[in-house]
This record gives C-alpha cells, sequence and structure tokens, in this order.
C-alpha cells in the first residue's frame, strides 16, 4: 500500500508499452526498461542512491530495442540498431548515448542474440541458431568463448537461475521430448556439465522413443522446421501411416520450446505421433523468423503450418484422415485460419481460448491487450490493415463447407480472450458448415483463466479430456469407448 511520503520515480504514459524495473547482477544500478512489441528505453540510476535521478541511456526511436545490463565501468547493451538479430555494444557509464556506444559483437544473419547474463569475469550468451537454443559463453579476460555442445538433436536449453556475481559455474536448464526437465552447473572454466537434479518420472523409459527433427518446404521455398516424437517402430510406409497430432503457435517472435511433458506419453504410447511445426511468426529462427510472419506477412504463419501437414502426409507420417491439430490463444488463431483455408487436411482440431474475432477485438481499445498488439497484428482502423486481417480472420472467414471434427475450448474469467470469441465462431461454424462431424464447445465456468482451470488435478483432468477427444477421432471407437483410455494421464 502506498502512502504519503512515496514519490513517483517515473510513469510510462503510452499504453503501448510495458515498463519492467531490474537491478544489474552487479548490486551497481537499478534499469527501467519501457518497451512495446518494437521499441524499447532504458533509464538507471545508482541503486546506493534512490534519490538520484534516472538517466536515459538513450531515447526511445520506433523500431529500435535495446537492453542494458553492467560490469565494472561499463553498461553492456543488447541492440537491434546493428540489425534484426541483435548485436552487443559497450559505453562508458558516465557516457551512455548511442553516438557513444562501441560495437564487441555485429550482427549476424544466422544467429539470434536473445539474451546476455554478465558476470565478474565472464559473459554468457543465449542465441537461437538453426531453429535451435544455444549458449556461449565468453571468458572477459582471456577473449575466449565457448558454445556449449547438446547430446540430442532436438532439444531445449535456457538460463537457469543464477544470482551470484563471481560464480565458479553457470547454471542451466535441459530438457527434450524425451529427457525430463533437468538443472546442470556448467562450469565457467572448462564447459563441464554436472547434473544438478533431474525431475523424476516413474516407470518411464526413454529408450522406447525416437525424436526427429525434419523440414518441410513452405510455398515460398522457405524451410520450416517440424519436431516430432513418437513410439520406436511406428510406421511410416503410408500404407499403414500412424496417427499424428500437430502442434503450432507463430506468433510474438514466441520460439516455442520442445519441452518434455510425461503426459504426452499417454497419446504415443497408443501410437500417436507428436510433432510441433516451428512456423513464422515465432522467434525460433531469429527476429527475421518473426518479422515474416506478423502484421502484413500474417498470412505466412497459415501457409507455413498447412505446409508442415503437408510435409508429414507425404512423407508418410500420416494421413489426412489420422492427422490432428492443435493450438490455443493466438495458435487459436492458426486452427481457425488453417481450417478455413484446408478444412480437407485435417480430420480434427482442438481449438483451446482461440483469438478468432480478430477485427472486433482490435477495435475495442478498452481491452487490456488491444493497443500494444497493434504491432503484431496491426490495427483495422487504418484501411490497408483492416482489409488484410478481414483475409484471415477465422470468425470473418467461415464458408458453407465441411469442416473437421473440433473442440473448442474457453473459460468464462478468461481476461486476455474473451469467451464470447469462441462463442461467436462456434455459433457461426454451426450454422454455417455443411458436415455433421462433432464440434464441441467447452467453457470453463468456475474459476478459470486463460490457461484454464488452475488446480493441480484440475489441470490434468483438462488434459484428459483434450486427449480423449484425440483418442476418440484418431484410433476410432465410439467416445464413451475411449474416454476411459483417454483419461490415464501421468502426474
Amino acid at each position: 500500500m502506498a502512502s504519503a511520503k512515496d514519490d513517483l520515480v517515473y510513469e510510462e504514459k503510452d499504453h503501448s508499452f510495458n515498463l519492467d524495473v531490474e537491478r544489474s547482477r552487479s548490486r551497481d544500478f537499478l534499469f527501467v526498461t519501457s518497451r512495446s512489441h518494437t521499441t524499447s528505453e532504458v533509464r538507471f540510476f545508482a541503486a546506493s542512491d534512490p534519490f538520484a535521478n534516472l538517466t536515459v541511456v538513450t531515447p526511445r526511436t520506433p523500431g529500435h530495442e535495446y537492453y542494458v545490463d553492467h560490469r565494472g565501468g561499463l553498461l553492456y547493451i543488447r541492440t537491434n540498431s546493428v540489425g534484426r538479430n541483435f548485436g552487443l555494444a559497450t559505453t562508458p557509464v558516465g557516457a551512455p548515448r548511442k553516438e557513444n556506444w562501441k560495437i564487441v559483437l555485429p550482427h549476424r544473419e544466422n544467429a539470434m542474440l536473445a539474451k546476455i547474463d554478465l558476470f565478474a569475469n565472464h559473459l554468457v550468451r543465449y542465441e537461437r541458431e538453426g531453429g535451435l537454443p544455444t549458449l556461449v559463453i565468453d571468458d572477459l579476460r582471456s577473449g575466449q568463448s565457448r558454445k556449449l555442445e547438446y547430446p540430442e538433436a532436438d532439444y531445449q536449453v535456457s538460463p537457469g537461475v543464477n544470482h551470484e556475481w563471481d560464480p565458479p559455474a553457470y547454471r542451466i536448464q535441459y530438457q527434450s521430448f524425451v529427457t525430463p526437465p533437468s538443472t546442470y552447473d556448467v562450469g565457467l572454466a572448462n564447459g563441464e556439465w554436472n547434473l544438478v537434479k533431474r525431475q523424476p518420472v516413474p516407470n518411464y523409459d526413454a529408450s522406447k522413443y525416437q525424436v526427429e527433427r525434419i523440414f518441410a518446404t513452405a510455398k515460398d521455398g522457405v524451410r520450416v522446421p517440424i519436431a516430432l516424437v513418437h513410439k520406436k517402430g511406428v510406421p511410416r510406409d503410408g500404407k499403414a501411416p500412424a496417427p499424428v497430432f500437430l502442434y503450432g503457435y507463430g506468433s510474438y517472435g514466441f520460439a516455442l520450446p520442445d519441452f518434455f511433458d510425461s503426459n504426452r506419453f499417454s497419446l504415443i504410447d497408443r501410437g500417436i505421433t507428436f510433432a510441433v511445426a516451428h512456423i513464422r511468426g515465432g522467434g525460433e529462427m531469429g527476429k527475421k523468423w518473426h518479422d515474416d510472419g506478423r502484421m502484413m506477412n500474417k498470412r505466412n504463419t497459415f501457409t507455413d503450418f498447412i505446409a508442415a501437414a503437408e510435409h508429414l502426409v507425404g512423407q508418410g507420417y500420416t494421413a489426412k484422415e489420422h492427422l490432428a491439430i492443435g493450438g490455443g490463444s493466438a495458435g487459436g488463431l492458426l486452427m481457425g485460419a488453417v481450417v478455413n483455408l484446408r478444412p480437407d487436411l485435417f480430420h480434427a482440431v482442438i481449438a483451446a481460448v482461440p483469438f478468432v474475432d480478430v477485427i472486433n477485438t482490435m477495435l475495442d481499445e478498452t481491452l487490456p491487450l488491444t493497443v500494444p498488439e497493434f504491432e503484431e497484428w496491426g490495427n483495422p482502423k487504418k484501411p490497408d490493415e483492416y482489409r488484410y486481417l478481414k483475409t484471415y480472420s477465422p470468425y470473418d472467414n467461415v464458408s458453407a463447407k465441411a469442416y473437421p471434427a473440433m473442440l473448442v475450448k474457453s473459460s468464462y474469467n478468461d481476461s486476455q480472450v474473451m469467451y464470447w470469441e469462441p462463442a461467436k465462431w462456434v455459433a457461426k461454424l454451426r450454422a454455417t458448415r455443411t458436415d455433421t462431424n462433432p464440434l464441441l464447445f467447452k467453457i470453463n465456468m468456475d474459476p478459470a483463466g486463460h490457461g484454464g482451470r488452475s488446480g493441480r488435478y484440475d489441470r490434468l483432468h483438462e488434459t484428459a479430456y483434450d486427449y480423449a477427444f484425440l483418442v476418440w477421432q484418431l484410433t476410432g471407437g465410439s467416445p464413451s469407448d475411449r474416454l476411459t483410455a483417454g483419461l490415464r494421464v501421468t502426474g
């Protein structure tokens, strides 16, 4: 609770910007970062003087993103002023303006500098290269660099919790489709990995499963990564295609991680392959990957996903009648767009809290996400952007044709995608479609939000419901026959 003695230090008045406050690991400075989806501005002051005036590192300019850390007498600045995939600059603490920046790591077309961690003697770079995350340790005394190597062809790695200023090791989090979440300490001096903890998974045998990383070719020739996990020995000869559940997102520059989920093996053990399409609009291949799937390039997200599905069918991984797809939120928009474009390609769909009434939502500036997301989707009050949004908004493109079987999920208390969006969409589908396939609308009326119900077992029940739908649709049988099978998920 504020008191009469509290002073306003800084207020961000532009509703398209969020405000973050953090202290440098050196403990010397506090950084106040204003950021939108495309622009940022950083202010700082000495942690020892809470009454000091905030110093602007460099004033905001549209499209310039930069983020700041501190070591010694220098500020280290991750900036996209040198290129879309960011580079690294330094500048004296007393001369922070852009004209004083010295580039120490240039922009690279094939690698995205996503984050830096500064320590007394080391700098750790979190990067994305070839669609996968990686970590690079720079020794600031010797100038030598070491890129970490990984035991699997497809994986997820990220920085762990690293509070110490001069630690002997850097903590990371590592996992994959078949490797449970694992915490390692990586020696800063020698790069050796030391396992600290691994999530226990009772009765789990990783040797039973196979992970693959393949590429589909989009309509414009771009290679789209697909990650898959399935039981060893699953047929791929086209004569007896296995069922596949293909998941996607492709928005906000978010790189969808290929993470471990013990619940998935309830599907995989029944012969269903789980796959993720790393489509444009996400951040898997750097900032350009995001740029090529947002605003007036958004349709690439949908055609990339269709290309991934066509590749899985064409290469014998599955057949149309055995292919289910899924996505949530912006991934739910993806589901709505692709079933309008290619309803014949998919047998079943799960759309969770789907953002499907794009134009009406983006016209309502009273909703919390609308104004900041003009830079992601566009502003329908601008004629060109309205016309482009109209070409793919799922609700506006429902037409009289046969759609796949669909499960649409929402929550009455969702503050990000309001319940009326999927409700309107389902109503229009029911009134317009020409098929008789199942079209289920499940809405959480009890307390639940954008991520569904929050209780530990409630979450498992929701997963079981989804899996029951998938098993019913992908392996045949009646809903009652498959419900019990689908409910067996691990905790």
